[in-house]
């Protein structure tokens, strides 16, 4: 199991930004094959939000990465002050 983590910074004010960014990445990330869970977070607060998705395998998370990638970076644009920051790690670990 894999699981890959973006992490980004609207900035404070954006929240609603990044509430519709997440109610269009969670549903397509969701149908994508290998996915077990998606989850949008953040922090209103301070404006950092992120994303984290567990998948099947390393091939499922980058087939999807190059579906998603285009549609998160649409999202981004005009709303983010730095790059994302993106990785992909081997679950060592896990439980229900």
């Amino acid at each position: 199991m894999f699981v890959r983590l973006v992490r980004f910074g609207f900035g404070t004010g954006k929240h609603a930004a990044a509430q519709a960014l997440a109610a269009e990445l969670v549903p397509a990330i969701g149908e994508q094959k290998g996915c077990n869970h998606v989850s949008f977070f953040g922090n209103e607060d301070d404006g950092e939000y992120g994303l984290v998705v567990h998948w099947e395998t390393k091939a499922d998370a980058d087939a999807a990465a190059a579906v998603i990638q285009p549609r998160l970076q649409a999202g981004l644009a005009g709303n983010v002050q730095a790059p994302p920051h993106i990785r992909l790690f081997e679950v060592i670990e896990s439980r229900p």
